[in-house]
């Protein structure tokens, strides 16, 4: 600014004293000098204005870098106060996670011997009629239902000789899983026992018809009579309906429950959850 000033003034001292050739140089001097000016002022107002951005931000990362800083302390002293409570909980997710192991394995187990036993009675029993012999799986139990067509008289609880093959093809399957129980049990159909025939009512028929077949499976097989359970249901469990002679026919059974070793079953949870600590 100065600068300015002094060529302005030298311009009117001299102004009436120099050459035009001179003035005209000084002229330009000035107008050169004025175009600086104008450029500094604004890469001023420009600094200006960027001074004023930086301490904006400079409050921004103050104020945020505080609320970080409140954060971190809250969070440490929430973990101080719920630590024993987290502690707790991954250990009882980690003992659950075991737990599950444990029981998957010993399900594994378990399903790994009835797919043989399953197997092993369908090998047993090939060549008979799908309708006087069936075994399925519910639930991890083995049943095998047999037709009382093909295992007695009618409103009989005699053994006939040609169901003694079938079950002595069933038992021997059975003799080689001696850890495993069974329970027999007899079901007729809803007809009532007719005048004079040995049985007082279907619960006595269907007992005694369960009866016979483990006397067979005792005496003939030699099967240990401590694995064995025997259950008359009478009427009273019938897989189809009564009202047509096809139905009937179906629920005049015997059927053979191969139970699981439900403490053999809790066993392998408890060795599984005693390796895993």
């Amino acid at each position: 600014m100065k600068k300015t000033l002094a060529i302005l003034g030298a311009v009117v001292l001299l102004g009436s004293c120099v050459s035009k050739k001179k003035y005209t140089e000084l002229q330009g001097q000035y107008q050169e000098i004025d175009g600086e000016l104008s450029k500094t002022r604004m890469e001023l107002a420009s600094c200006l204005d960027n001074r004023k951005n930086a301490n904006s931000e400079i409050e921004y990362l103050k104020k945020t870098n505080y609320q970080l800083l409140k954060n971190v302390g809250n969070m440490s002293t929430l973990t101080k106060k719920e630590a024993e409570n987290l502690e707790k909980s991954l250990e009882q997710i980690r003992e659950k996670d075991m737990t599950i192991s444990s029981l998957q394995a010993a399900i594994n187990k378990r399903d790994s011997v009835t797919f043989a036993l399953v197997t092993s009675l369908k090998g047993a029993t090939v060549g008979i009629n799908d309708q006087d012999i069936s075994i399925n799986v519910e639930k991890g139990v083995v049943y095998v239902s047999i037709s009382d067509k093909l295992l007695f008289e009618s409103g009989s609880s005699k053994v006939s000789s040609a169901a003694k093959d079938v079950l002595g093809k069933v038992a021997k399957v059975l003799k080689s899983q001696p850890s495993l129980d069974f329970m027999v049990e007899g079901h007729t159909d809803n007809k009532a026992a007719r005048n004079g025939a040995p049985f007082q009512d279907n619960w006595e028929l269907s007992t005694q018809r369960a009866a016979s077949v483990v006397r067979i499976l005792e005496g003939d097989f030699a099967i240990n009579p401590a694995r064995i359970t025997v259950a008359g249901k009478g009427e009273h469990a019938p897989v189809a309906s009564n009202d047509e002679a096809e139905g009937r026919a179906k629920n005049r059974r015997t059927r053979i429950v191969i139970l699981p070793k439900l403490d053999e079953f809790y066993s392998l949870i408890e060795e599984g959850m005693e390796k895993a600590k």
